[in-house]
């Protein structure tokens, strides 16, 4: 069974610049290990009493292949204050996918990279995949404009012939630029197991559902800001 899904994300104005590698020595994206893990949820708080941001936590779940390599980790979702003093959810966190390719034997050239950001609904499709399930999703910033087409992206996720897991495989394709970047990196079941139980543990976050339940409201109402800034990265800065 194929499951699409066609999504508008157009450009948005960057709450921040850092990208995820920065910081990290450069040894650790040019060693390859079959398998690089780890997961955690991204966030900025804004700190009431100091108006200072807590540190970014890089830890991203990673996978590194003979051809190319591929990451996943949350990008939180972003609010605005009301008058009221509530918070409203002003634009849906994502589950972001960076693809970058191998440049040779353990390396990889991060400055090549290309983002695939999964919505809430493409992550639900992702996670109840079978293991003869297909998907494809389908981003195009200028969908509903006139510049519809002149920046594609798609990303496919197939299961292997003999079951013992998945490829999955985006294709970047810039006609502005003239350019068409293709990554395909096979995944075990096991490693695809991991993302199926990462991402379902994430879904609620990216949804900004957590705030009902893991955030004090008294802690909310405090803060001098209008805005509760958390960490978005667009899938179109690549």
């Amino acid at each position: 069974m194929l499951k699409v899904s066609r999504l508008l994300l157009p450009r948005n104005q960057l709450l921040h610049k850092k990208l995820p590698g920065e910081g990290v020595p450069g040894s650790i994206w040019q060693h390859a290990i079959n398998t690089f893990a780890g997961f955690s949820t991204v966030r900025q708080n804004v700190v009431a009493d100091a108006g200072k941001r807590e540190g970014r936590v890089f830890a991203p779940y990673s996978v590194f292949k003979g051809k190319a390599a591929l990451s996943a980790e949350p990008r939180l979702p972003t609010f605005n204050r009301l008058d009221s003093g509530g918070v409203k959810l002003n634009r849906r966190g994502v589950i972001m996918l960076t693809f970058w390719p191998s440049v040779g034997e353990r390396k990889y050239d991060w400055e090549k990279r290309q983002l695939f950001a999964l919505s809430a609904t493409e992550v639900g499709s992702l996670i109840s995949m079978g293991t003869r399930d297909s998907s494809e999703f389908f981003h195009d910033p200028s969908m509903l404009s006139s510049n519809a087409g002149q920046v594609r992206k798609s990303l496919s996720i197939k299961p292997n012939a003999d079951g013992s897991g998945y490829f999955i495989s985006l294709s970047v394709v810039n006609n502005n630029l003239k350019t068409n970047d293709r990554f395909t990196i096979p995944v075990t079941t096991a490693e695809f197991a991991v993302m199926r139980t990462a991402f379902s543990f994430a879904l609620p976050h990216i949804m900004g559902w957590d705030r009902f339940t893991n955030r004090p409201l008294e802690s909310i109402s405090r803060s001098p800001s209008k805005v509760v800034p958390q960490l978005m990265e667009s899938e179109w800065d690549r």
